[in-house]
């Protein structure tokens, strides 16, 4: 998870209605994620061939809605990028999500005493690559910590084409998380989401980890 501190108006386009953008100490912040999908299953049961297993890499923002008195912290996808098809089109239609398909490939080294994390994709014939590596073992975010605020956001938003919003539930345990260093994006963050997005990727980020994922539930969406 690569995280950029930026400008509050580059994001700003991106919140659905009723949602407003999610702050960490008063910072606004976007990750470039890259995970797998392992053993995945429709409505908790049942495996699709050939699409139990895959990699993903998103762009995504973090935004929050007040409802019944509770605050609903969530993620904005800007961009996500499998290689899958199926994918895609599932995605698009049940959520209304920004998914695109792109060849992909990944490395992954990693024990509890560290090691790396590579994705890639390929779009206008080159290769991107994020890239992360650390050492150790991993451990619950600290309480209030950065890697909290970032790790744990429990529902999703999306803004459909009609100008109404998408509200899902994500429900998963606390990630452990490990520090990353030498993490980096390398190549055109422009094909992600335009030129304002390739400035931001093309620098270091502000902060990187590398989270231990657990089982996670997406639940049903409705519209608000």
């Amino acid at each position: 998870m690569l995280n950029y501190a930026v400008d509050p108006a580059l994001a700003a386009p991106f919140v659905p209605r009723d949602t407003e953008l999610d702050l960490f100490n008063g910072i606004t912040y976007v990750s470039l994620v890259g995970l797998r999908f392992a053993n995945t299953k429709l409505f908790g049961a049942i495996p699709v061939p050939f699409h139990v297993n895959f990699d993903e890499v998103n762009l995504r923002i973090y935004a929050r809605r007040t409802h019944g008195g509770e605050i609903r912290r969530g993620v904005v996808f800007i961009r996500e990028i499998v290689a899958l098809p199926a994918v895609t089109f599932v995605a698009r239609a049940v959520f209304g999500e920004n998914y695109a398909t792109l060849p992909m490939r990944h490395a992954i080294s990693l024990t509890d005493a560290g090691g790396s994390v590579e994705y890639e994709w390929k779009s206008k014939r080159r290769w991107l690559r994020m890239r992360a590596q650390t050492f150790g073992s991993p451990a619950r975010a600290s309480e209030g910590s950065l890697e909290q605020f970032i790790s744990e956001h429990y529902w999703g938003y999306t803004q459909r084409r009609d100008g109404s919003a998408l509200e899902y539930q994500v429900s998963h345990e606390p990630w452990r998380v490990w520090p990353a260093v030498n993490a980096a994006f390398e190549g055109d963050g422009g094909i992600l989401n335009g030129e304002g997005f390739s400035r931001v990727l093309a620098r270091r980020p502000d902060s990187a980890f590398i989270a231990d994922g657990s089982p996670v539930s997406v639940f049903a969406g409705k519209r608000i």
